[in-house]
């Protein structure tokens, strides 16, 4: 399977001062993974624009480095540009590309929004996919008065309330985070320095004032001509050839015309191949007739031959001492929180659960970080028995030796308690969680609540026997006893838990039993 792959394009307040555009993009490029494709500086504007690409972790934790150091170098009190802004690390998308849906892109949004607002004490928004209200769904909206309105009106405005961090603006302004759909940057110059001009076309173009769908726009003067600075929300809705030629025939009204166009960052393909079939008129034209697209499917084929990685289940079927019993309990638990977050992320998004949805996103992020540390604790169970191996192996011919080997069987057994032990706990949190989304949640997934509670509860069965199997191999007796009785106590709810989702199942859900 190929990897995951999301791109971003964060938007900076600076492009006049190239010695802080090149702090912020080597603290992007400070992470192995990411790679970045372009980067585009606007003087006018008083704006750049970086486009990063990588897998998902890589690229979150750069778009933190990069608002990091924008933040500590750029003061909006002293910034001007044509272009609106609310911030020093003015907008940060993320676009799904690869093997990534845009829900995975959502929450990268609301993590890095989250790791903003609390580490940098800078105000976030979310906005687009990401939005948490229909006000905010549009970055226009958000950026209305600029920050010269946000810092009157944050705090006293309850329409101004951040997502994250505190209500206050300082230099650095705030950060609008997001998720959405490829983006085109496209602007096109007018052979006239009549700004108005550009925002008459910008007017009739845009679909906020009744112009073409999936098109923003407004008039700008740079480099001393007009021109209709745009952002195309989807080209395969509304064309760019078909942008071009609108404004083609409403500049003609003014006695002027397109003197050049320009990208702002990078252009899928296919938007380029739409526009280029448009103007040849390539009836029939198929994408696989380019010639590189040929090459590319010719080039990547894959062995046949090629053998898949042996993954856990065909690891656990082995017949070797490890991976083992604790090790498939943790898999279990881990498998129990993956449908709990299947669950919340079917329920965020629809209007039927609306009132629920803030919740559903603490589900999320707390049953994502379960399902992460369950699935460390299946590669620590068995480490921690072949650490008990490699004690019973020390030798053991001489008092000290045996004394030594014994002290190091103890260490060894205690770790091998342990790692049951905190996944049985784990346990019980997994199943609270997949309690709460049966009552809350999707209806129509509620069966898959069931499935997580009852996942997690023979994480728990399977982590306490292996607890209670190394548990004959300590000699202090009270260590026995505390251990054993803290697991019946998690067994204890764990039974009244499996009573309340039978009941949830029945009354909410209409299952027979």
């Amino acid at each position: 399977m190929s990897q995951p792959l999301v791109e971003c394009i964060p938007n900076f307040s600076e492009a006049r001062r190239p010695e802080v555009v090149e702090a912020i993009r080597s603290a992007i490029a400070s992470v192995a993974e990411v790679s970045i494709l372009d980067q585009h500086s606007d003087m006018d504007h008083n704006r750049t624009v970086i486009t990063l690409i990588g897998p998902p972790a890589a690229v979150e934790e750069a778009a933190y480095r990069g608002i990091e150091k924008a933040v500590e170098l750029i003061d909006l009190n002293h910034h001007t540009g044509e272009h609106p802004r609310i911030g020093a690390a003015d907008v940060v998308p993320f676009v799904p590309i690869r093997d990534i849906t845009m829900e995975e892109c959502v929450e990268m949004a609301r993590r890095l929004g989250k790791r903003v607002g609390e580490t940098l004490q800078i105000p976030v928004y979310l906005y687009e996919e990401a939005a948490t209200r229909p006000s905010r769904k549009n970055l226009e909206d958000i950026r209305r008065g600029e920050y010269e309105a946000l810092k009157q009106e944050m705090g006293r405005n309850p329409e101004r309330t951040p997502d994250f961090g505190p209500e206050q603006v300082g230099p650095a302004g705030a950060t609008v985070i997001g998720a959405r759909q490829p983006l085109i940057a496209f602007n096109v110059y007018l052979t006239t320095n009549d700004v108005s001009i550009a925002s008459q076309i910008a007017r009739a173009v845009r679909h906020s004032s009744g112009g073409l769908r999936f098109v923003k726009a407004m008039g700008v003067l740079v480099e001393g001509r007009a021109q209709v600075s745009m952002n195309l929300t989807n080209f395969r809705q509304t064309p760019v050839y078909r942008v071009v030629e609108m404004i083609r025939r409403e500049a003609q009204r003014y006695g002027v015309g397109i003197h050049h166009s320009e990208l702002v960052g990078l252009i899928p393909e296919d938007a380029l191949i739409d526009s280029a079939v448009w103007y040849l008129q390539l009836d029939g034209f198929e994408p696989n007739q380019v010639l590189e697209r040929r090459m590319t499917q010719a080039l990547s084929k894959e062995p046949t031959s090629q053998m898949a990685q042996p993954n856990f289940l065909e690891e656990l079927a082995r017949g070797t001492p490890t991976p083992g019993g604790g090790s498939a309990s943790a898999y279990s638990a881990a498998a129990a929180a993956a449908l709990v977050a299947m669950v919340a992320r079917l329920t965020v998004g629809k209007k039927k659960y609306a009132e629920v949805e803030p919740k559903m996103w603490e589900i999320i992020e707390q049953a994502e970080a379960l399902r992460q540390e369950m699935t460390h604790a299946i590669t620590e169970d068995a480490q921690a028995f072949d650490a008990f191996l490699n004690a019973s192996r020390l030798p053991k011919d001489t008092p000290e030796q045996q004394e030594a080997r014994s002290r190091a069987l103890e260490q060894a057994t205690l770790g091998a308690i342990q790692v049951p032990l905190r996944v049985a706990r784990k346990a019980i949190q997994i199943m609270q969680l997949a309690l709460q989304v049966a009552t809350l949640g999707n209806l129509n997934a509620i069966s898959d609540a069931g499935s997580a509670l009852a996942q997690a509860r023979a994480a728990l069965t399977g982590a306490g026997l292996n607890v209670r199997i190394n548990c004959l191999g300590l000699s202090d007796s009270s260590q026995v006893e505390s251990f054993v009785s803290e697991l019946r106590q998690l067994e204890d709810e764990a039974t009244k838990l499996e009573s309340q989702m039978q009941n949830i199942l029945i009354q909410r859900g209409k299952l027979p039993f």
